[in-house]
């Protein structure tokens, strides 16, 4: 039987030959575990997402959630896919076990989640949203709002959403206008309006809790101002059972071109003048509160991007070997028989580029969730730290680089099919339509360049970025123990080398002033580091193959060349193009900023 998830062989691959998760092991908080036990969660998550996820995927994208009565109404069969999700405990997969949770790594964890991200983005969503919102709770509510919000998430009988956006505002956030007034009994009044509030409005849980970023009456200006209130769909009692409804409204819904199964609202928040909120942590301090759920949201999405991409890679590999089409160039006999279009060097190309795309991005996915895991169980403060400012750097690039490029893979994915690839008898077209939203989804391109370009770079002294370029270096000199790894080592050596140089010199305009100048090419850093980032990962991933070949198992021999072919296309198809970005970025130049609006 084919697979339409994912690999099975390669997500073994990278757990345990490129990532060690049984290294994992070792650690106190995951003593009690073993691969037998990670292989069986991840195969109870692919028999979920294959039994309950995938297959509705297509009647949700035909059959959008309603508007009816002032509610969302869904297809029926959302709920007992996210009832299996909870049943198996995936809800808190890596929530210790004291706290009713698995305590897998979050590295297995985000393993097991991308089955369902292939398999039914939409609906995967829900669950999703309410972990980030549940751990926000935890990391920054009091012992109260755990013991009335949190422990109902973590049960199931809550959902959760992020509520940032506004029609006049979009992704600047400093302008806000949504507004909390304290209330005499410790409660806030909340008014204001939200928009594109993903999950906002569905029947999947008896409540929903809304993180609401607002303004209090003396906040000051900018993000500096912003507070985080929890504000729930229903009030609930001392007792923990429901009291009566917010005044929260679902205004409406919108309809966007993927991710259809997902409701999309727009809500209003205190319409009644009646609208209860709770303020999280302390006064004005929301944004650095909601930047935890935002990067987690971040890492979810490009790890959705990536499986979005891999299912239509997948999906074009099995039609391509089964498709009979045309003849070899050299083949001039009419009566042969046509052959499997697989055949066609073309299509070779554009299967390979996926090939590179998609388990590139997934080599990145899952090495942050790894660093992750460091982040809070390695032994030191110290190395702890390390890991953290590592996963700093990298989350826009984790975020945004699948986004883009993965999304590339599902239009090569449509071409591949021809004109089946456009038509909706074929899942290629509802993949890129969903992965399309991944480029906006939890900010931009351009914003994430801003963030990597602007802050990150030179964070804490630029320590992300020294450990990053140490980490490239030790690849390249375990590459250099296998010769026919060379032609793969110098391309990425000669990128970083100049990346390098051309990184202090942006980072010595913005610090002389030259803020709108330097960052106007913030995209093309992007891609470039990005590049860096994915052909460092190819290369280590191409160490680990020929490692494998040279143990000798027959079976996977086909395999280890297939990953060797991968990294050398993007090692030297790839990476060598990026030269020209840094060519741009060095010259300063300024093409798009001088631009005029009248010009156009």
């Amino acid at each position: 039987m084919s697979e339409t998830l994912l690999s099975s062989r390669n997500l073994a691959f990278e757990l345990y030959e490129v990532l060690d998760a049984e290294g994992l092991i070792q650690r106190e908080r995951f003593a009690e575990h073993n691969r037998e036990t990670f292989d069986a969660a991840l195969g109870t998550a692919r028999n979920i997402a294959e039994k309950y996820f995938a297959p509705h995927n297509r009647k949700g994208d035909e059959h959008e959630p309603r508007y009816e009565d002032g509610q969302a109404v869904l297809i029926p069969e959302v709920k007992p896919a996210v009832d299996a999700f909870l049943e198996a405990g995936f809800l808190n997969a890596a929530r210790s076990f004291d706290a009713g949770g698995m305590q897998l790594p979050t590295l297995l964890s985000q393993a097991c989640f991308a089955h369902f991200q292939a398999a039914n983005a939409a609906t995967t969503s829900y669950p999703f949203l309410t972990m980030g919102a549940a751990n926000l709770i935890e990391s920054f509510g009091t012992d109260e709002q755990k013991h009335r919000f949190l422990q109902p998430m973590i049960d199931g009988r809550f959902f959760g959403t992020m509520a940032l956006t506004e029609p006049h505002a979009g992704s600047s956030l400093s302008d806000i206008r949504t507004r909390a007034e304290p209330a005499a009994d410790g409660s806030y009044r909340l008014k204001g309006n939200k928009i594109f509030i993903s999950g906002g409005d569905h029947p999947l849980s008896e409540n929903i809790v809304h993180m609401v970023l607002a303004k209090l009456p003396d906040a000051p200006p900018g993000v500096k101002g912003i507070s985080l209130f929890i504000v729930p769909k229903f009030l609930v009692n001392d007792d923990g059972s429901l009291g009566p409804r917010n005044d929260v409204l679902l205004a409406g819904l919108f309809h966007k071109m993927g991710w259809r199964g997902t409701t999309s609202t727009a809500l209003n928040f205190g319409d009644n003048g009646n609208c209860v909120g709770y303020l999280v942590g302390k006064p004005h301090h929301g944004l650095s509160y909601m930047f935890q759920m935002m990067n987690e949201a971040r890492i979810g999405v490009g790890m959705g991007a990536v499986m979005l991409g891999y299912a239509g890679y997948l999906y074009s590999l099995e039609y391509a070997r089964e498709r009979p089409q045309g003849r070899l160039p050299d083949s001039k006999d009419p009566t042969t028989a046509p052959v499997a279009i697989i055949q066609h060097a073309d299509v070779r190309r554009m299967l390979l580029t996926q090939k590179a795309y998609v388990e590139g991005a997934f080599d990145l996915g899952l090495y942050a969730a790894r660093l992750f895991d460091d982040t809070t169980t390695l032994a030191s403060e110290a190395e702890r730290q390390q890991a953290h400012e590592l996963l700093d750097l990298l989350t826009p690039i984790v975020k945004s680089w699948p986004s883009e490029f993965c999304l590339k893979a599902n239009e090569l994915a449509i071409q591949i099919l021809g004109g089946h690839g456009y038509t909706r008898e074929y899942p290629v077209e509802q993949y890129y339509r969903d992965n399309r939203l991944n480029p906006i989804h939890e900010g931009t391109h351009g914003i994430q360049s801003l963030d990597l370009l602007g802050r990150k770079l030179a964070q804490n002294g630029g320590a992300g970025l020294k450990r990053l370029i140490r980490l490239i270096a030790e690849t390249g000199e375990r590459a250099r123990a296998h010769a026919s790894l060379d032609a793969l080592r110098l391309p990425l050596e000669q990128l970083v080398t100049r990346l390098q140089s051309v990184t202090l010199g942006l980072l010595g305009d913005l610090a002389s002033g030259k803020v709108t100048a330097t960052l106007a090419n913030s995209a093309l850093y992007l891609k470039a580091f990005g590049h860096a980032v994915i052909g460092w990962r190819w290369l280590e991933q191409a160490i680990r193959a020929e490692e494998g070949l040279a143990r000798g198992h027959a079976g996977d021999r086909d395999f280890y060349h297939g990953k060797l072919q991968a990294a050398r296309y993007f090692l030297t198809w790839e990476v060598p193009g990026c030269q020209h970005e840094l060519t741009l970025l060095e010259a300063r130049d300024a093409t798009c900023l001088e631009m005029q609006d009248a010009w156009f």
